[in-house]
């Protein structure tokens, strides 16, 4: 028995130094392997543009402390990723101000007026203090006013980072939240397209008609921060 307690403290001891030497805004050797690449390292912004736009905004956003921070009230508009993109796997971690509102949209394209016409969103949301907190269809993780989450949701307290994990292969769509898979469904699908028909997206003929397209990044006019922003693209389906 004292042998087992030694071992399990030697792993403990093991995990808790593996976890210290983990950096911000740096891949593992391992996510390495697996063909992961960062789209943001703490500092440069090269991989990201203004939305219709060709360079990173000069105002609006700033990198501090290693984060991509949206400004609160100061413009700037959404960003979107450089390349675009198909099926994939994103990992993202975010945290909100009190009463705070972004999201992350995906497969965006720029041939109407605003992202949210294009893609569909991952909603983020300080869900006690924000009114769309109060449905579960706009709540935090949900894809925003088309599928809430499921029961297990765990979200950080605000100031706290989420990890949010977003993946596409195929047809096949989920949303991750703290190590919890929170959403699923089926691009495409007659399930989806009767949630459009039924919501404000209806009157969007361009909303999730897209097999590719930009990831972004929502200025909704609040403070949020982005870091560890990594994605790896998935085999075509």
């Amino acid at each position: 028995m004292k042998y087992v307690n030694v071992l399990m403290a030697a792993m403990l001891l093991l995990t808790l130094t593996a976890r210290a030497e983990t950096k911000l805004n740096e891949l593992t050797e391992q996510e390495k392997k697996d063909g992961w690449k960062l789209l943001f390292d703490g500092k440069d912004t090269s991989q990201w543009r203004s939305y219709k736009g060709t360079a990173f905004p000069t105002k609006g956003w700033e990198v501090v402390d290693g984060t991509l921070h949206k400004i609160a009230k100061a413009g700037g508009g959404d960003i979107v990723t450089v390349e675009q993109y198909d099926n994939f796997e994103l990992s993202i971690e975010w945290k909100v101000a009190p009463g705070a509102n972004s999201g992350i949209i995906y497969r965006v394209t720029e041939d109407q007026g605003a992202p949210y016409m294009t893609g569909p969103e991952m909603q983020v949301l300080d869900d006690e203090k924000h009114g769309d907190g109060k449905n579960p269809k706009t709540s935090a993780g949900a894809l925003y006013a088309l599928i809430p989450c499921s029961a297990e949701k765990k979200l950080k307290p605000v100031g706290e980072f989420n990890e949010a994990r977003l993946k596409i292969d195929g047809n096949k769509v989920e949303h991750w939240l703290n190590g919890v898979k929170v959403v699923e469904y089926e691009w495409g699908s007659d399930e989806i397209k009767k949630l459009i028909a039924g919501s404000k997206f209806a009157k969007m003929p361009k909303f999730m008609t897209n097999a590719k397209g930009h990831i972004d990044l929502q200025d909704h006019g609040d403070d949020v921060w982005y870091r560890n922003i990594k994605i790896r693209v998935l085999p075509a389906k």
